[in-house]
């Protein structure tokens, strides 16, 4: 297994990624090097890569062999399971590494601890880099997307291997240097917020097509696929009209008379991501109510056997089991639901763009939105034909606000409200619920209103805890006697 020849670049942690993203870098002609504390996987990644057609790939069995393979000054990716693990590689690692080397940190780890490993490497001369890999399994092995940020040498060493090994778009490959600190891991996180998102928005089309519109797994494939060629054309939109045409085979019959999606156990498992990406929304005072809503969806659906006694319980209190059918002939619903589902996604987009330009002013990181569209593009699990849109909407105007008022998306929201609002309508009437997208409408609403009803709840504050408030016909701050000026205007009779 140990090799002769010096290796471009090492990579350690051989789980399904690492090892799909090593063949991928020796396949682009990079020599690696690769480390696994357990030896096993070690071995099966340099079968793996002789077997592709002999990649240079060379396996090692320590850390001190691993990190000496490779030439100077040396990069090491990353790819284990964040927090402690990290910590604990990075340790095995560090007495072999000379000042001007590179660790490359490619897991979905939380920033801040990315920002503390950047000092501590820093602190004994070597460069760190935290960098977001999307793109699962395929991605990885033919082009992911990659976000890294940290320190610009260790981005400057590697650039023509991560340019190789991106996915290629148009306008050119899925990477780009994000910015400082953990800027690369905070922006892959909202990345994973946008993705909870779309797939829950995704899933409420499915539901109201299915349960309210009564479209079975056949029709709802080719629905699916339609869409898939037009202006929801993306990575999810292609996988789930795959999903609904796998038939049920588990006892090896082949008959398909049933399908795999019908008899999947609706939990929804999740790794922290979508979490963190809340957390940060509300300690930053943005607004994230569709990735919010995906979140509190997926805890729900761990509530399995409540939601089932539930159901029980409320059908005995005399809540009427079943849905009431769609009122629309189905091509209408279908639209709808399309044009539902299309806006619905732009506010989802709009809230996790929000998010990263907060945290990048918070923190100095100067982020450039249009290019984190870009990189988008291609290789990642939230690929879609209107990120090109997106990136065009931010190079138009760096400083805008939000996209629903760019110019070209503001007048696809207006085209779609109507349908939009029909299908929300449909699904509260029919007892589905449509959280994402109801949450997007009324994120929607909010925010195209001048005037919200925040100004009583601003009267409330003062009420009871003498919190002032603002005026919006003089400047300063006042503070009012409620409960008194209220008792001397009943007491005088004065009419309301």
């Amino acid at each position: 297994m140990e090799a002769a020849s010096v290796s471009r670049i090492g990579l350690a942690g051989l789980a399904v990624m690492g090892q799909n993203l090593a063949l991928n870098i020796a396949e682009k002609g990079f020599p690696i090097s690769v480390y696994n504390r357990t030896a096993s996987k070690t071995e099966e990644t340099v079968r793996r890569a002789q077997a592709e057609g002999g990649l240079p790939l060379t396996g090692h069995a320590t850390p001190k062999d691993f990190v000496l393979s490779i030439k100077r000054p040396r990069a090491i990716v990353m790819l284990v399971k964040a927090g402690a693990p990290v910590d604990s590689l990075i340790s095995s690692l560090v007495p072999f590494l000379e000042p001007g080397d590179a660790i490359i940190d490619g897991g979905n780890e939380w920033y801040e601890n990315t920002e503390r490993r950047l000092e501590d490497a820093a602190s004994k001369g070597l460069l760190y880099l935290g960098m977001g890999v999307s793109g699962g399994e395929e991605g990885a092995r033919n082009g992911p997307s990659l976000m890294p940020g940290g320190h610009k040498e260790a981005y400057t060493n590697v650039e023509s291997i991560l340019s190789k090994i991106a996915a290629q778009v148009d306008d050119g490959p899925c990477v780009t240097y994000v910015g400082p600190g953990g800027a690369g891991n905070f922006v892959k996180m909202v990345h994973n917020g946008i993705e909870y998102g779309d797939m829950q928005l995704i899933s409420e089309a499915y539901d109201i097509l299915k349960h309210v519109g009564h479209l079975s797994n056949a029709e709802l494939a080719r629905v699916f696929d339609d869409w898939n060629h037009g202006e929801l054309e993306s990575f999810l939109v292609e996988i789930t009209a795959d999903i609904f045409r796998v038939p049920d085979d588990f006892n090896g019959s082949g008959s398909g008379d049933q399908h795999l999606v019908d008899k999947i156990l609706d939990k929804t498992g999740m790794k922290g991501t979508g979490k963190w990406t809340v957390q940060q929304a509300a300690e930053l005072a943005i607004a994230a109510p569709t990735i919010a809503a995906s979140l509190d969806s997926r805890y729900i659906s761990g509530l399995k056997d409540e939601r089932v006694a539930a159901e029980s319980a409320l059908e005995r209190a005399g809540l009427k089991p079943g849905l009431r059918a769609a009122w629309a002939p189905k091509r209408r619903l279908i639209d709808d639901v399309r044009q539902a589902l299309y806006a619905s996604k732009i506010c989802s987009y709009a809230q996790g763009m929000n998010l990263i330009r907060a945290k990048s002013n918070e923190k100095g990181w100067d982020l450039n939105l249009g290019e984190l569209a870009r990189i988008w593009k291609g290789g990642c699990i939230i690929r879609a034909r209107f990120l090109d849109r997106i990136k065009k909407a931010y190079e138009r105007n760096p400083n805008l606000a939000n996209l629903i008022v760019d110019e070209e998306f503001a007048r696809e929201m207006v085209q779609r409200q109507a349908a939009w609002r029909r299908v929300v309508g449909l699904a509260v009437g029919s007892g589905v619920g449509a959280p994402g997208m109801s949450a997007s409408l009324a994120y929607f609403d909010a925010y195209r209103r001048s005037r919200l009803p925040a100004n009583l709840v601003q009267a409330q504050r003062d009420y009871f805890g003498a919190h002032t408030y603002e005026r919006v016909d003089r400047p300063g701050s006042f503070h009012t006697e409620w409960a008194r000026a209220a008792r001397e205007k009943k007491s005088a009779g004065v009419p309301n």
